[in-house]
């Protein structure tokens, strides 16, 4: 796999906002190629898929089981999710999905239980943590240099996306909250780091039951809050580290750090999840201060759609792909535990574990991780 006629097919559903980061990344990546774009608006497919060479617009149905494509890359909206998926694995294609894996853990194990009968893959976003931020942060915690992991902190806080989202209800109606929208890149990046999450303990508010967007067309307007908007927890890792978490749209302004990781012999401080790259700091017990880390691992210059390639490779390969399914339904089922725990005032054990993803070696390539032999 490599060349064009090597590449995987890529068959994308979902012809949005979020498909623009995709459509530059992929030709970049040898062992990818788009051959059909299709969205439920017509005229939007056509639009993306004139941006593709080579490729042709598509009505969804027709692209589940078109000849031209092996995976679907399903860029829809979240409560979509899960049956794009379906109709992609009922087409015999692998599947690839922007976060979340399905709007909740039952949908989610469907979607899980029909690839496993089919013979398909299944991955999911974020692949930031592929790159060489996380990457690095990893290098340095598996090396031991901060010693045995004891505590990570990891916190998002905004004000709320409707400062400047024109349509922005949606992000505070079930299935959205700051948890559900943003924790993905945060708990994908504290599993990748310190493993799977057994038990959580949490707490959770909704301090204004009313906003009001804040640009647009439709500035002023004042909509309901139907979600929780402030959420904090405590996750224990199987390991034995512990993890506290913020996730708040209720903070207008705070200098918290994005995550660090505090370990016996020093601590660590990881760059921002929702990115690909970012400074990783260490401070050794020995070294009394800060100091930068060298990049340490990762896939450089990464950006969305590397997940995809990573993919690619492993099932060439016949080996795991990093971004997968079984990834994305542990930080789903942390998710749902955590608001569980917040409703009961109770610790909840969560169901689920996952493999912790191989770590990306530095200077590797998605589709090529090993450099040829001479």
């Amino acid at each position: 796999m490599g060349d064009a006629m090597s590449a995987l097919r890529v068959g994308v559903v979902g012809a949005g906002n979020i498909s623009g980061q995709y459509f530059q990344a992929v030709p970049r990546l040898p062992n990818l190629r788009i051959t059909a774009v299709a969205d439920l608006d017509a005229e939007r497919a056509a639009a993306a898929a004139a941006q593709v060479p080579g490729a042709r617009a598509a009505k969804p149905n027709e692209l589940y089981t078109a000849d031209d494509v092996d995976l679907v890359l399903n860029l829809t909206i979240p409560a979509a999710h899960a049956e794009v998926a379906h109709a992609a694995i009922a087409g015999g294609k692998h599947v690839y999905g922007e976060k979340p894996l399905a709007a909740t853990t039952a949908e989610a194990r469907a979607v899980l239980d029909a690839a496993e009968r089919a013979g398909v893959r299944v991955g999911c976003a974020p692949d930031t943590v592929l790159g060489t931020g996380i990457q690095t942060a990893r290098a340095v915690l598996d090396a031991g240099d901060v010693g045995v992991p004891v505590a990570a902190t990891a916190f998002m806080v905004t004000p709320g996306h409707e400062r400047w989202h024109p349509a922005p209800e949606f992000y505070y109606r079930p299935g959205g909250g700051p948890l559900l929208d943003m924790g993905p890149y945060y708990l994908t990046a504290l599993v990748t780091l310190l493993g799977p999450v057994k038990r959580v303990v949490g707490m959770s508010s909704t301090p204004r039951p009313t906003r009001v967007v804040g640009s647009g067309p439709r500035a002023g307007t004042e909509f309901a809050v139907e979600v929780e908007t402030h959420v904090t927890g405590v996750l224990e890792h199987e390991g034995g580290a512990l993890s506290t978490l913020v996730m708040s749209f209720d903070v207008w302004a705070g200098q918290l750090p994005r995550i660090e990781v505090y370990g016996s012999a020093g601590s660590l401080e990881v760059p921002d999840p929702n990115g690909f790259d970012g400074q990783v700091r260490i401070f050794r017990a020995e070294a009394k201060e800060w100091e930068q880390v060298p990049e340490r691992g990762g896939y450089r210059n990464a950006s969305r759609g590397y997940g995809v390639s990573d993919l690619a490779r492993a099932l060439g390969e016949g080996v795991p792909h990093r971004a997968n399914g079984q990834v994305a339904f542990h930080v789903l089922d942390v998710m749902e535990s955590l608001l569980a725990a917040a409703k009961s005032g109770e610790s909840v054990a969560v169901g689920s574990t996952c493999e912790r993803p191989a770590a990306v070696p530095a200077g590797a390539r998605p589709e090529q991780e090993q450099e040829p032999e001479l």
